[in-house]
């Protein structure tokens, strides 16, 4: 896992991911905006304008993550509060599947408090794919990844270790998620050593599968009621997603 430092105009405290940011409280809400003084009223933070501003103070441009595929992340994950479908909201996970996957492309991002707290690898699915993920799929036993939001749900102990399910809540393209034991789990075949070797990460059966070391901290961080965001620039979902569309 990288461990991001932002600049602050208010100092920063280089350990373990802590940072002091500049706070603006609007109507009783705190949130905490990192980088310059903004002041955000509660019906503009859910615009694009505080989407922008999250974005470049997160420096997500620089970590890998495009601005188109984090807009599409924020409008779901906005549409998803107002369906009062996220328990949790103070984290958005977004996993960017238009990139190689030796690449750390998936990405935790604290909304409450405006952090990027974790960048690292994730792996797609067998038949989605070699170094670049392509094909998509909803339908069991296709061993490839599914596009869409999702909430996570509760974690077990399964073959691999801690694992946290998922539910897919975009209908006709990650609906069968839990039918398909679609879940995040930790793998060995997901690593940096890979990445520094030039092999691109092994693939799952359809799971974004994280590095064994960092699935307890990832999968404990956004447990019970999350919103998680897998994108492809397809234009069959992003133009057909009830999410996105409707």
């Amino acid at each position: 896992m990288r461990k991001i430092f932002i600049p602050l105009s208010v100092g920063l405290l280089c350990t373990s991911f802590t940072i002091i940011p500049t706070q603006q409280t609007v109507n009783s809400t705190t949130y905490a905006v990192a980088g310059s003084p903004l002041t955000i009223t509660d019906s503009s933070f859910a615009d694009a304008d505080a989407a922008l501003v999250l974005y470049n103070n997160t420096k997500l441009q620089k970590y890998g993550l495009s601005e188109e595929a984090f807009d599409y992340a924020w409008k779901g994950y906005q549409r998803l509060l107002d369906k009062k479908l996220i328990r949790r909201s103070n984290y958005l996970t977004i996993c960017d599947f238009s990139q190689s996957s030796r690449q750390k492309r998936l990405y935790i991002i604290d909304v409450a408090n405006g952090e990027l707290i974790t960048n690292t690898y994730v792996a797609h699915g067998k038949n989605s794919g070699g170094e670049y993920a392509t094909k998509f799929s909803n339908t069991p036993e296709s061993l490839q990844s599914s596009l869409g939001f999702y909430i996570t749900s509760n974690t077990y102990i399964g073959a691999h270790g801690l694992s946290l399910r998922v539910n897919g809540v975009d209908p006709g393209y990650n609906d069968k998620a839990l039918e398909r034991s679609i879940v995040i789990h930790g793998a060995a075949y997901v690593d940096d050593a890979r990445a520094k070797a030039g092999i691109f990460m092994g693939r799952s059966w359809g799971c974004p599968a994280v590095p064994a070391k960092e699935s307890t901290n990832i999968i404990t961080t956004i447990k019970n009621g999350t919103c998680l965001f897998i994108y492809h620039p397809s234009r069959n979902y992003l133009l057909r997603s009830k999410i996105l569309n409707d």
